[in-house]
Protein backbone atom coordinates (compact mmCIF):
# COMPACT_ATOMS: atom_id res chain seq x y z
CA UNK A 1 0.00 0.00 0.00
CA UNK A 2 2.95 2.56 0.80
CA UNK A 3 4.59 1.86 -2.61
CA UNK A 4 1.30 2.11 -4.37
CA UNK A 5 0.14 5.69 -2.43
CA UNK A 6 4.00 6.67 -2.66
CA UNK A 7 3.78 6.81 -6.38
CA UNK A 8 1.38 9.18 -6.10
CA UNK A 9 2.65 11.40 -4.00
CA UNK A 10 5.83 11.25 -4.44
CA UNK A 11 6.70 12.47 -0.99
CA UNK A 12 7.49 9.78 1.91
CA UNK A 13 5.22 11.72 4.49
CA UNK A 14 2.44 12.39 2.42
CA UNK A 15 2.21 8.83 1.29
CA UNK A 16 2.50 7.57 4.93
CA UNK A 17 -0.32 9.94 5.58
CA UNK A 18 -2.49 8.56 2.72
CA UNK A 19 -1.89 4.67 4.08
CA UNK A 20 -2.58 5.59 7.58
CA UNK A 21 -5.64 7.35 5.97
CA UNK A 22 -6.62 3.94 4.28
CA UNK A 23 -5.85 1.86 7.29
CA UNK A 24 -8.33 3.58 9.99
CA UNK A 25 -10.69 3.03 6.66
CA UNK A 26 -10.26 -0.45 7.02
CA UNK A 27 -10.06 -0.63 10.71
CA UNK A 28 -13.60 1.36 10.30
CA UNK A 29 -14.88 -1.05 7.91
CA UNK A 30 -13.48 -4.19 10.28
CA UNK A 31 -16.45 -5.72 10.96
CA UNK A 32 -17.64 -5.94 7.18
CA UNK A 33 -14.51 -7.38 5.81
CA UNK A 34 -15.68 -10.22 5.10
CA UNK A 35 -17.91 -9.06 2.35
CA UNK A 36 -15.23 -7.86 0.06
CA UNK A 37 -14.09 -11.05 -2.42
CA UNK A 38 -10.72 -8.95 -3.09
CA UNK A 39 -9.35 -7.87 -0.05
CA UNK A 40 -6.01 -6.71 -1.06
CA UNK A 41 -7.62 -5.21 -3.93
CA UNK A 42 -10.39 -3.09 -2.15
CA UNK A 43 -7.38 -1.65 0.22
CA UNK A 44 -5.53 -0.78 -3.21
CA UNK A 45 -8.47 0.98 -4.06
CA UNK A 46 -9.11 2.93 -0.80
CA UNK A 47 -5.27 4.20 -1.04
CA UNK A 48 -5.35 5.19 -4.77
CA UNK A 49 -9.14 7.07 -3.68
CA UNK A 50 -7.03 8.90 -0.70
CA UNK A 51 -4.26 9.44 -2.89
CA UNK A 52 -6.36 11.31 -5.41
CA UNK A 53 -8.71 13.35 -2.88
CA UNK A 54 -5.19 15.05 -1.30
CA UNK A 55 -3.65 15.70 -4.78
CA UNK A 56 -6.97 17.36 -5.54
CA UNK A 57 -7.14 19.14 -2.28
CA UNK A 58 -5.84 22.98 -2.33
CA UNK A 59 -3.63 21.83 0.54
CA UNK A 60 -1.21 19.56 -1.47
CA UNK A 61 -1.35 21.69 -4.65
CA UNK A 62 2.77 22.65 -5.55
CA UNK A 63 3.71 20.56 -2.66
CA UNK A 64 5.12 17.59 -5.07
CA UNK A 65 8.79 16.73 -4.55
CA UNK A 66 10.58 13.88 -6.59
CA UNK A 67 11.65 10.88 -4.91
CA UNK A 68 14.67 9.07 -6.92
CA UNK A 69 14.76 4.88 -6.77
CA UNK A 70 16.96 3.24 -4.37
CA UNK A 71 19.27 1.50 -6.51
CA UNK A 72 22.10 0.31 -4.28
CA UNK A 73 23.20 -3.29 -5.03
CA UNK A 74 26.34 -5.21 -2.94
CA UNK A 75 27.53 -6.88 -6.24
CA UNK A 76 27.64 -4.36 -8.80
CA UNK A 77 30.87 -2.17 -8.97
CA UNK A 78 30.66 1.42 -9.19
CA UNK A 79 30.69 1.61 -12.59
CA UNK A 80 27.54 -0.71 -12.50
CA UNK A 81 25.95 0.79 -9.84
CA UNK A 82 25.69 4.49 -11.85
CA UNK A 83 24.85 2.78 -15.04
CA UNK A 84 21.85 0.86 -13.34
CA UNK A 85 20.74 3.79 -10.81
CA UNK A 86 20.87 6.11 -14.51
CA UNK A 87 18.86 3.50 -16.23
CA UNK A 88 16.51 2.69 -13.38
CA UNK A 89 15.91 7.04 -13.01
CA UNK A 90 15.21 6.86 -16.98
CA UNK A 91 12.86 4.43 -16.44
CA UNK A 92 11.12 6.01 -13.99
CA UNK A 93 11.33 9.49 -15.35
CA UNK A 94 9.83 7.67 -18.52
CA UNK A 95 6.96 6.33 -16.65
CA UNK A 96 5.94 9.31 -14.86
CA UNK A 97 5.52 10.99 -18.10
CA UNK A 98 2.96 8.70 -19.06
CA UNK A 99 -0.92 9.21 -19.00
CA UNK A 100 -2.51 8.79 -15.82
CA UNK A 101 -4.40 5.64 -16.75
CA UNK A 102 -1.08 4.09 -18.18
CA UNK A 103 1.12 4.69 -15.38
CA UNK A 104 -1.53 3.74 -12.65
CA UNK A 105 -1.68 0.17 -14.31
CA UNK A 106 1.71 -0.62 -15.24
CA UNK A 107 2.86 0.26 -11.39
CA UNK A 108 -0.17 -1.74 -10.24
CA UNK A 109 0.57 -4.78 -12.68
CA UNK A 110 4.36 -4.68 -12.50
CA UNK A 111 5.62 -3.30 -9.33
CA UNK A 112 3.16 -4.52 -7.10
CA UNK A 113 2.54 -7.71 -8.67
CA UNK A 114 -1.44 -7.41 -8.62
CA UNK A 115 -3.23 -9.96 -11.16
CA UNK A 116 -5.17 -8.00 -14.45
CA UNK A 117 -8.39 -8.77 -13.31
CA UNK A 118 -7.45 -7.08 -9.63
CA UNK A 119 -5.66 -4.28 -11.35
CA UNK A 120 -9.46 -3.76 -13.14
CA UNK A 121 -11.12 -3.63 -9.47
CA UNK A 122 -9.11 -1.41 -7.92
CA UNK A 123 -8.91 1.05 -11.30
CA UNK A 124 -12.66 0.32 -11.97
CA UNK A 125 -12.08 -0.77 -14.97
CA UNK A 126 -12.60 -3.00 -17.99
CA UNK A 127 -10.46 -5.99 -18.00
CA UNK A 128 -9.28 -5.57 -21.23
CA UNK A 129 -8.89 -1.65 -20.50
CA UNK A 130 -6.15 -2.71 -18.50
CA UNK A 131 -4.50 -5.09 -21.25
CA UNK A 132 -4.41 -2.45 -23.51
CA UNK A 133 -3.16 0.13 -21.60
CA UNK A 134 -0.34 -2.24 -19.62
CA UNK A 135 0.24 -2.93 -23.57
CA UNK A 136 0.68 0.67 -24.66
CA UNK A 137 2.56 1.68 -21.55
CA UNK A 138 5.11 -1.76 -22.09
CA UNK A 139 5.25 -0.23 -25.76
CA UNK A 140 6.06 3.12 -25.01
CA UNK A 141 8.86 2.93 -22.17
CA UNK A 142 10.38 0.13 -24.11
CA UNK A 143 10.48 2.55 -27.31
CA UNK A 144 11.87 5.55 -25.50
CA UNK A 145 14.20 3.34 -23.51
CA UNK A 146 15.45 2.25 -26.61
CA UNK A 147 15.77 5.66 -28.43
CA UNK A 148 17.25 6.97 -25.22
CA UNK A 149 20.05 4.70 -24.71
CA UNK A 150 20.95 4.81 -29.02
CA UNK A 151 21.26 8.61 -28.68
CA UNK A 152 22.67 8.79 -24.91
CA UNK A 153 20.14 11.74 -23.75
CA UNK A 154 19.07 10.97 -20.70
Amino acid sequence: MYRFALKFMRDRQEAEDVVQEALIKIWNQRNRLDEYLNFDAWCMKLVRNQALDRLKSRHYRGQIRHILPDTASDHNNPYQHTELANRMQTIHRLIDSLPDKQREVIHLRDVEGFSYQEVAEIMNIDLNMVKVCLFRARNTIKTKLINTEAYGTR
